[in-house]
């Protein structure tokens, strides 16, 4: 791949070559020697258009690839809802179970992590739920 530098030199190889050859030809051939040289002008023009285009395009497909990629928000209702429900419907048995096992400890043991749960999981979906929050008419703001 060819850098911006090398392709001014090639360029102006070609023109000096141009004017040699016109120098050598004489004025008869002005116009095609003229038209060759811009026809290589437009073709480096048309190169680095063409580069450019594509570069704009690979980056245009990058970023709406990063986008499509994008991980969900867990911060769904039906996320919320659905971990509420199940942690009701599982803390019956829990209960039951930690109750006649352990009696009170037992119990208290598993209303616990019940607790946990939901709060491990509201802490993850508001970190900062546990930063604390001040009171908006407190003076120190």
């Amino acid at each position: 791949m060819s850098t911006p530098e090398t392709r001014d030199v090639d360029l102006k190889k070609d023109l000096d070559a141009t004017v040699r050859a016109r120098r050598d030809l004489g004025d008869d051939y002005d116009s095609a020697l003229v038209d060759s040289f811009l026809e290589k002008v437009e073709q480096r023009i048309d190169d680095v258009v063409d580069r450019r285009v594509r570069r704009h395009l690979a980056e245009e497909r990058m970023e709406s690839a990063r986008g499509a990629r994008r991980p969900k928000d867990a911060d769904t209702w039906a996320e919320r809802f659905g971990l509420a429900i199940v942690s009701l419907v599982l803390a019956i048995p829990l209960t039951a179970v930690a109750g006649g096992v352990a009696g009170t400890v037992g119990t208290i043991a598993a209303w616990l992590g019940i607790v946990g749960v939901n709060f491990a999981q509201a802490v993850r979906l508001n970190p900062g739920l546990l930063a604390g929050r001040r009171d908006r008419s407190d003076p120190q703001d």
